[in-house]
């Protein structure tokens, strides 16, 4: 995959940098682009060490040799496009066709959709209404252009404008860039354990992570899929650009959240792993250690596949089973019971790992064993499967 990056001079091109380096350690084949007032704040001998890569400025731009043409070569070379930063002057000149730099001569020639730009500047001149219909008209050209976030920035002031996280670009190239196997399907995706209160101080939860359903609803954004994400409480960071992200604590909330969303999507992947038992009681106060043993009377919750079963309606169920010991039988009792589409089996052993071994067993009774491997890998295949119901692959 060939990533044309296009810097310019702003002051957070040092964050560029890192942005340069993280691409390249994902694999991609770079090339950069800067501006004459980006050689200004950073060497593009700093970009070229960094990238392992060819840097071009403009006074590359008229060199020609052997009818290889800069701006015209470099636009066809890549297959995606970035620009990160950007400051409100380029923003300004790829909206309104101006090519007077390297830069903005390859921006025109650039045919393919896959444009991303990276606004970062002072919070007034990102709010001036001049910047904000510079960045309507990008937007209305095909640009995806990635918002600034909030807060401190180099100048001193507080606002919009600052440059984001680079894994945030990072994924923004990733759903760019990546092969399409759903057309806004709507997936509604669960993660992470549920927490049961005892006392105002103790609960009852279990060691699930989240890691697997926050993979999966990553991995569902890249493929095309509208992605609502209902995630337990865990320690992992939200997934970037899922279209709508619910937090619960406990199993009710849990089962109330999907019941609320169900009807507005296509397919449930139910990765969350839901407590089966609460506390019968509440303790207002905490309860203190004045007992050798202490006895705790549960209670059932709400087995909320089971209720998605009851409610399907054509709508496709994915669920999840993790167990200790007959994964296959317990998996395949779990399917017939919940009248699911696909199961996804686990051994408890997975929890909390980045790796991942699973078995698909599909409705027909057929099994598919996966990994191990990475989770984002394992999603990709789990996705996959789900796809093909749309596709025609499942009956």
């Amino acid at each position: 995959m060939n990533v044309l990056v296009g810097v310019t001079g702003c002051i957070a091109i040092y964050k560029a940098v890192g942005l340069i380096s993280l691409l390249r350690k994902q694999g991609y084949d770079l090339r950069v682009v800067m501006t004459e007032s980006a050689e200004k704040m950073v060497s593009k001998d700093v970009f070229s060490a960094v990238g392992g890569c060819p840097v071009y400025t403009d006074q590359d731009a008229f060199s020609i040799s052997d009818g290889w043409i800069p701006h015209t070569e470099l636009s066809k070379w890549a297959d995606i496009l970035v620009i990160a930063p950007a400051t409100a002057n380029t923003a300004s000149k790829l909206a309104h066709g101006i090519a007077d730099n390297l830069l903005s001569l390859t921006c025109l020639a650039y045919e393919k959709p896959t444009r991303i730009i990276v606004p970062a500047m002072n919070v007034r001149m990102y709010e001036n209404p001049v910047t904000k219909r510079n960045l309507d008209i990008l937007k209305q050209d095909g640009w995806i252009v990635l918002e600034p976030e909030i807060g401190h920035l180099a100048c001193g002031e507080t606002g919009s404008g600052r440059y984001p996280d680079n894994e945030f670009i990072l994924e923004a190239v990733r759903i760019a860039t990546c092969k399409k196997l759903f057309s806004g399907q709507k997936l509604l995706i669960t993660a992470g354990p549920t927490s049961e209160p005892l006392d105002p101080v103790r609960v009852l939860t279990n060691r699930s992570s989240g890691k697997t359903g926050y993979t999966l609803a990553t991995v569902a954004k890249r493929l095309g899929a509208k992605v609502c994400l209902i995630s337990g409480p865990v320690c992992q960071k939200r997934p970037y650009f899922v279209d709508e992200f619910i937090e619960v604590e406990t199993a009710e909330q849990m089962y109330k959240a999907v019941i609320e969303k169900f009807d507005e999507s296509d397919a449930v992947i139910m990765a969350a792993a839901v407590a089966d038992y609460r506390p019968k009681s509440y303790a207002n106060s905490k309860i203190k250690k004045d007992f050798e043993t202490l006895s705790v009377s549960l209670k059932k919750t709400i087995d909320i596949l089971q209720e998605l079963s009851l409610r399907k309606n054509g709508k496709i169920l994915v669920g999840f089973a993790l167990e200790t010991d007959n994964l296959e039988h317990y998996a395949r009792e779990k399917m017939a019971k919940k009248n699911l589409d696909l199961v996804v089996a686990n051994d408890c052993s997975v929890i909390g790992e980045d790796k991942a071994e699973v078995i698909l067993i599909r409705k027909d009774g057929s099994i598919k064993r996966v990994g191990p491997d990475a989770k984002d890998s394992v999603a990709l295949v789990i996705l996959s499967e789900l796809a093909n119901f749309w596709s025609g692959s499942q009956t």
